[in-house]
Parts: C-alpha cells; sequence; structure tokens
C-alpha cells in the first residue's frame, strides 16, 4: 500500500510518508515552460553574477524551489537533504524537539496544537498561539521549514519563544527545554465500565497501539464493557495508511476513504475489511479545532458510516494528500499536494472539516474570536472546498452549565452519553467557527 503524508503544514515533529513513485509530468505547452526557464536562468545568472554578495548556487536554486512550490498552497513545500532526512525519522513516532503542531500564515508561524506530554503541552502552548521570535530574533518572514529547524535541537538544550496570543496585550516569552518527543501510538484507562483510548497522531506505531488498547481494556472491564471513547482532540494528522487501519479497526465493511487526485486514474477508494476489534460496542469521537487531516479520516468515515457519534467542535478542514517525491540522493524531496480525499459519503473535508453530531464545547472557545482559533478556510492560498450545510451551521454548541466545574466537560458529556444520561449543560448560539463557509 502506498503511503501518504496528510499533514504538510510543516512541525516541530509532526509526520510524513514513506516514499512513493511518480510519473515523469510533462507541462500543457513544452515550447512555453522552455521560455520561461530560459528566463529563470537568465535572473539566475544576474543574480549570482551582480548581488552584493558572493552566493552559492545551491542557496538560490534552494530558495527558488521552495518559493515555486510553497506557493501551490499551504502545505506543499521543498525540503533539502537535511530536513529530508529529519521527516523521515518522524514517521517512526521520535524525534527532538519542542513538540508542537505548525503552519505558516501571513508569515508568522502559527500553532495548530502542541503535543501531549511534550515541552510545549507543559509550558501552556496553545491552538492558535503565533511564534513571532525565536532566542531573541524575530522569525517574521522566515521560512517555515527554517523555523522548523531553528526550534528543534538536541534534547536538554534551552530555547526561548516569543509568543503572541489572542487576548494578551504584549508579545510573551517561554522558555522551553527541548526532549525526545515520543508520539505514543495511543494511551488509554479505564472509565468505570468505558474505556477511553487517546490518540495524539498518527504515525506507523498507531493501529498497532489502538489494537493493544482495546485488547487491554476488554481484559480490565470484561464483558460488562459499555463502549468506547476515542479521543482525536489536538490530533494533527499523519500517515494515510494508519488512518485507514484505525478507520477499519471499528469498521466491518464499506468504504473509508476515497482519494481523487489531478487525473481521473489517480483516484484510490479504500474498503474495509470484515472485522470489528470492539464486537460493536458504541463509540463516540471527541473532535475539536486542533483535529486534522488523518485524524479528520476516521472522524469521517465513522460518522458516514453510523459507526460513532462525533461530539465537540469543527475540525480543522484539512482534506488535502500530500506525497513525498525524492528528488535523488543528497537532493531532498517535494512534499506536493497531489490529491484531496473524501468521506464514504463522498464530501470533502477540505476548508469545511468534520461537523460533530453533537456540538459540545469545552467551555468558551466556542465565542472566542475566529482568528484565535486555526482553521484550513483562514490559511492563504488554501484549496477550495464544499459550501456547509445551513442546518449544521445553525446548530447550537452545548457548554457547562453556568457554575458548575468540570475537569474535561467534554469528555464527561461523551461517557455520559455512552451511559444513557443527560449532562448538566446548556446550549447557545451557534459556534463562529461553523458560520465559515469553504472560501
Amino acid at each position: 500500500m502506498k503511503k501518504f503524508a496528510l499533514v504538510g503544514m510543516g512541525l516541530v515533529g509532526g509526520f510524513a510518508a514513506a516514499l512513493v513513485a511518480l510519473p515523469e509530468a510533462k507541462g500543457a505547452n513544452d515550447a512555453s515552460a522552455y521560455g520561461q526557464l530560459d528566463l529563470f536562468s537568465d535572473a539566475f545568472e544576474r543574480v549570482r553574477a551582480n548581488y552584493v554578495r558572493p552566493v552559492k548556487d545551491s542557496e538560490l536554486v534552494d530558495a527558488a524551489i521552495q518559493g515555486m512550490v510553497s506557493n501551490l498552497d499551504p502545505h506543499s513545500s521543498y525540503m533539502d537533504a537535511k530536513m529530508y532526512g529529519d521527516m523521515q525519522i518522524t514517521t517512526k513516532g521520535q524525534f527532538g524537539g519542542v513538540g508542537i503542531e505548525v503552519t505558516q500564515e501571513d508569515g508568522i508561524i502559527k500553532v495548530i496544537s502542541p503535543i501531549d506530554g511534550t515541552p510545549a503541552s507543559r509550558a501552556g502552548i496553545k491552538s492558535g498561539d503565533r511564534i513571532v521570535g525565536i532566542d531573541g530574533t524575530s522569525i517574521a518572514g522566515l521560512p517555515l521549514n527554517e523555523a522548523i529547524d531553528k526550534m528543534r535541537g538536541p534534547s536538554g538544550s534551552k530555547i526561548t519563544l516569543s509568543i503572541v496570543r489572542e487576548g494578551e496585550k504584549k508579545p510573551f516569552d517561554v522558555t522551553l527545554v527541548r526532549a525526545v518527543v515520543s508520539v505514543d501510538a495511543a494511551t488509554y484507562r479505564r472509565e468505570g465500565d468505558i474505556g477511553y483510548i487517546r490518540m495524539p497522531g498518527f504515525n506507523e506505531q498507531t493501529a498497532e497501539g489502538l489494537e493493544h488498547a482495546v485488547k487491554d481494556l476488554k481484559k480490565q472491564i470484561g464483558p460488562g464493557i459499555k463502549g468506547y471513547v476515542l479521543d482525536l482532540r489536538n490530533n494533527p494528522g499523519g500517515l494515510l495508511d494508519q488512518a485507514i487501519q484505525v478507520s477499519d479497526d471499528f469498521l466491518a465493511s464499506g468504504e473509508i476513504v476515497s482519494t481523487r487526485g489531478r487525473h481521473p486514474e489517480d483516484t484510490q477508494r479504500y474498503d474495509a475489511k470484515a472485522g470489528d476489534i470492539t464486537d460493536g460496542k458504541p463509540v463516540v469521537v471527541l473532535i475539536n479545532a486542533g483535529t486534522a487531516s488523518a485524524s479528520e479520516i476516521v472522524s469521517g468515515a465513522l460518522q458516514d458510516h453510523r459507526r460513532a457519534t462525533i461530539v465537540g467542535l469543527t475540525s480543522f478542514g484539512k482534506g488535502s494528500v500530500q506525497t513525498i517525491i525524492p528528488l535523488g540522493e543528497n537532493r531532498g524531496a517535494l512534499r506536493l499536494t497531489t490529491a484531496r480525499y473524501y468521506t464514504p459519503s463522498g464530501h470533502s473535508i477540505q476548508a469545511q472539516g468534520i461537523i460533530p453530531d453533537i456540538q459540545v464545547a469545552q467551555g468558551d472557545e466556542a465565542n472566542v474570536p475566529k482568528l484565535a482559533r486555526p482553521s484550513e478556510a483562514d490559511l492563504r492560498g488554501h484549496l477550495s472546498g464544499e459550501p456547509i450545510p445551513a442546518k449544521r451551521v445553525n446548530a447550537p454548541v452545548i457548554k457547562p452549565a453556568p457554575g458548575k466545574k468540570y475537569d474535561d466537560f467534554q469528555l464527561s458529556y461523551a461517557l455520559d452519553l455512552l451511559h444513557g444520561k443527560m449532562t448538566v449543560a446548556s446550549a447557545t448560539a451557534p459556534a463562529n467557527d461553523n458560520k465559515t463557509t469553504a472560501q
């Protein structure tokens, strides 16, 4: 099976694809393409000869390729040999760094989500935070891959991030100690007669981790197990084959996801095989604005097949597939958007996200200004998506009842839902993030 990367947003420790071979591409007008290459060659020679300081040829070529690819969409990029090597390490589920998923917006590095149990998560870095400086130096306008490289480093070394946060009057500094960040396949625990499974990402260990968690929870709880909560909140995604396997673990038949590229022959459909590791027990999936890519595939597949109830707030909306294309030995690789993915019902998640069956806020985040929450639809140059159905846009958002305290209201709601009880809560007007239509 081919492996595709579904995140591609530029990340400090994230997930990427194994290698795939693509056919040689031909332009619509070869003569015109060669003419444009002559223009590039002329500009290259003039910069090389006349710039105020000598510039290495490799520096100019790398910058040209990066500019060409990164202008296509927010998730396509060029990796030099070092970055490509770092990317290959991250798919194994362990890497060095601070542990945040990031993207770039108007030249500013923006946090999609911190990774559970990492220095960034423990220090209180939040989704929507903007990183404007590293170790006292501004990174405004710095290419995303270079900013990522600066945030990586040996375990035990310190790094100071300058943060701009919605609601804070001034930027503030956060000093972190880099660590070896292990993106666990899954963590799990017993919640009475319900199994709780947390997935922070999709790497090569994810499906195996889920299967181990379900097996162990069955032993712990016994035949009286009521169901499972699958927590995909702030899960930035990862490997497509792992998203397919996780979905397949809950489904006995039917389509999981399809990918559609530029040409009809590029369309691929992935179907579930017989067997459900949970024996058909009820499942609730928790999602939020930090749920992206591979985790949206799982949510969409289980939602469309009515295999699970989706609870939380609208997900990020990244419905594109990035293929890693090696450019030769020691020459790096392209991370190139090559397809969109579609849920079993034929809907694209791109710039729309997964809209929960029951919209439940953790607190007041549904009322936070839209720009403070990450969303694919807000990224410059994002691929267009489908409009959001009005009846789902206008659905009320459930919040904790005034004065009642919860450690995790969304989880409490999910547990009560599996027990057939009604959580004490209040419904509010539609969340701001659900008023957005795909652009």
